[in-house]
């Protein structure tokens, strides 16, 4: 009998499977190669048979591209509506239907944002002339086309550029309720794509005089008035169904630029609007010229609205507030809200008048044109908020949406960032040349001082010491920033911040708001408390929905130490450094100066124990100043406006920083106290008198500016000059 073979191992076994798989892959690859290449051959065979040439070729090949480019066109569009069509959500109709009105610290009427029940008039009892002046004007075909009116946006791009303005609009009605509805400002293409498919969106789910209507309802037409009705009760004090032609006129013409052509700002841009308005009303065949004569011979006069001034953009910055909050449900069903907020309308008055009589004196020497104003409470209450000179002019608010470069402002960052790793106040660094491969970072001057400590460096605002600091921090440079960043996000920097070189001396972009609200932990004490405009929010009926809590324990993010060896290091900027004119007689004051590359960007960021404060200086198009410092003109403005603010209260001391003995109006030529450590000796730090001698004459400054405000342009210059900071760029 023939002896039996052992069975293989199953290493064998598993070998000669993987043998055969790889032959099976192989072959199969081979074969599948092959029918390609077949087949590739076959196409060429039938191209070659009816292969063309001349102008029928090049009709193939752009229509081969325009079929690709097509597809890949749709496909991107496709991408950009799933964010689009995701931000709708269920409420949205609700959630657009918010209303508040706002009143200050004291329960006072301030002003309204949001549309309100009785803002709403049926289309039916408009005279058909007022809906007849929103066509002409912002969509003709607005019945005939789906949302994306191709013709009108053609026709409105040839009368626009042949009258060399905006006479006619270019989007559809509907398109710009998306816009309104669930879309910013932004002037950018991907909006665009979103604002093409949420138009489409709406005239799917809603019918073309709902669509008219809530756009009639929801536009911001000016003054604080959203929609029509409110509109004409703001400019004609009458209702929407009353107004004449010439005030119809007025009205439609106000769609596209609110600000521009609002009468109570412009009276005679108003007119001419509402004469072009009139004119689209014949053009456009909806009424005859003499129907319109009428119109024009008489135009429409609004009411004078001259001493009513809002603080329009502390307003939009609070409704901004409750509409988050209603966004995220912490409000309920409801939609009607009465708001008590932290406003204080001597505070807010003074800021307005201090900036626009700077801007207004100083303005041409320094090349500036735009300022910006925050002054808030230690717990995040903001008590006032200047956006830009003229709300008017210009929507757009610098204290929330500019993110403009902080220069040395940002360098308390770095500084608390070292004292959170080992530094001291008193730690000597040396003042050098640095490099970080071919970038070397100067000194104003291009001198260095050699060895100093941390409080002399940020006192005399170097450079080159917080991108040593940056270095020194881990054994990693890019670590090193790194943790800067987090040490500025934990305190309250909310926008992203680079990790870039340059990033320690202020090269990365903020807005002022949020570096108000960072340097609110310093004046806290360590503790975190975001800005924040509402104190109470009520229902329409007047029950209480929420609360600001000012007895709230705010989270400690930084070391209390680390906080009061900051203050003392900022106290010395204001006392001995580049922030001298921020000094408040009596009270202990602590900041920083800033300043940008070219002059571009000036700023001051200062506390005291009562308010936080900072002002920015700039152009809108970033344009260079006149060798403007952050110790000049912000360092006074932030002055002028904190001498009001601490009348009349229980001036509170900065912690770690000792206050200014009774009677002791100006800081003492003596070193200052060690950093983090109160003199118990000292008495508790005393109000002021209810208006200092300082501040009385600040006040009366202030109105012979705005009584003077042509003074010879000579004069003010050597005014200036005089008050030139004790150093330049920071």
């Amino acid at each position: 009998m023939p002896e039996r073979k052992p069975e293989p191992s199953f290493r064998k076994r598993l070998s000669r499977a993987a043998l055969r798989l790889d032959s099976w892959l192989d072959n199969a690859v081979y074969a599948s190669w092959q029918k390609v290449r077949a087949g590739i051959e076959r196409g060429s065979d039938i191209s070659n048979r009816f292969q063309v040439s001349g102008w029928r070729r090049l009709l193939v090949e752009v229509g081969c591209e325009g079929l690709t480019l097509g597809t890949a066109g749709m496909i991107f569009g496709l991408m950009l509506m799933q964010p689009a069509i995701r931000q709708i959500g269920d409420d949205w109709l609700r959630r657009a239907d918010i209303a508040v009105t706002f009143e200050d610290r004291y329960g006072n009427f301030v002003g309204q944002r949001g549309i309100r029940s009785n803002d709403s008039v049926a289309l039916a009892d408009m005279p058909d002339y007022v809906i007849k002046a929103v066509l002409a004007t912002e969509d003709r075909r607005f019945y005939d086309h789906f949302g994306i009116d191709v013709i009108g946006t053609l026709r409105a791009l040839t009368v626009n550029s042949q009258a060399s303005g905006v006479v006619q609009g270019g989007s559809s009605i509907t398109q710009q309720l998306a816009k309104n509805l669930f879309l910013s400002n932004q002037r950018t293409l991907e909006r665009k794509i979103r604002e093409a498919y949420l138009a489409l969106w709406l005239e799917g789910h809603l019918s073309k005089d709902e669509i008219l209507k809530l756009y009639l309802d929801r536009a911001y037409m000016g003054g604080g008035a959203f929609g029509i009705e409110a509109a004409a009760q703001y400019y004609f004090g009458k209702s929407v169904r009353d107004v004449s032609l010439a005030e119809a006129a007025m009205l439609a013409g106000l769609f596209k630029a609110p600000t521009k052509y609002a009468p109570t700002n412009n009276l005679a841009a108003a007119r001419g609007r509402a004469n072009q308005v009139l004119s689209n009303l014949v053009d456009a065949g909806f009424m005859t010229e003499g129907q319109v004569s009428g119109a024009r011979r008489n135009p429409a006069t609004p009411v004078d609205r001259a001493r009513e001034k809002a603080p329009d953009y502390y307003l939009d910055w609070a409704y901004g507030e409750i509409a988050d909050l209603a966004d995220d449900g912490v409000l309920g069903n409801e939609s009607v809200f009465v708001v008590r907020t932290a406003l204080d309308p001597v505070i807010q008055a003074s800021a307005e008048i201090v900036l626009e009589s700077n801007l207004r004196q100083y303005g041409k020497d320094y090349n500036v044109h735009q300022g910006a104003i925050v002054i808030m409470e230690p717990d995040g209450a903001v008590r006032a908020m200047v956006g830009g000179r003229d709300y008017s002019q210009s929507q757009f608010n610098r204290a929330t949406d500019a993110l403009r470069q902080p220069g040395s402002s940002f360098k308390p960052f770095v500084y608390a960032t070292a004292l959170m790793n080992g530094f001291t106040p008193k730690s000597i660094v040396v003042d050098s040349p640095v490099c970080i491969r071919n970038w070397c970072p100067q000194n104003f001057g291009h001198k260095f001082s050699g060895p100093i400590t941390l409080t002399q460096a940020i006192t005399r605002s170097v450079n080159v010491i917080p991108v040593k600091i940056s270095l020194a921090l881990s054994k990693s440079a890019a670590d090193g920033r790194r943790m800067i960043i987090e040490t500025a996000k934990t305190m309250g920097i909310e926008t992203d911040l680079k990790e870039s070189w340059a990033l320690p001396i202020g090269v990365e972009a903020v807005n002022l708001l949020e570096m108000t609200g960072a340097y609110g932990v310093f004046s806290s004490g360590g503790h975190k408390a975001p800005p924040h405009a509402a104190l109470e929010i009520r229902n329409a009926k007047g029950d209480l929905l929420r609360k600001f809590d000012p007895a709230r324990e705010d989270p400690v993010v930084i070391d209390p130490k680390v906080i009061a060896d900051m203050n003392g290091m900022l106290n010395s900027v204001v006392e001995n450094g580049t922030a001298k004119r921020a000094q408040l007689p009596g009270i202990k004051v602590a900041g920083k100066t800033g300043t940008t590359n070219s002059y571009r960007d000036a700023w001051f960021m200062g506390f005291t124990g009562n308010f936080v404060g900072g002002v920015w200086y700039g152009n809108d198009n970033f344009q260079p100043t006149e060798e403007m410092t952050g110790g000049s003109l912000p360092a006074m403005t932030w002055q002028q406006v904190m001498a009001v603010a601490h009348q009349g209260v229980e001036i509170r001391p900065i912690p770690g920083v000792a206050p200014f003995p009774p009677g002791q109006q100006q800081p003492g030529k003596a070193e200052p106290p060690e950093p983090g450590v109160a003199d118990p000796a000292q008495p508790a730090p005393a109000a002021p008198p209810v208006l200092t001698r300082n501040a009385t004459q600040i006040l009366r400054d202030v109105a012979t500016l705005i009584e003077q405000a042509d003074r010879p342009p000579a004069k003010q210059a050597a005014q200036m000059r005089h008050l030139a900071p004790v150093s330049a760029i920071e």
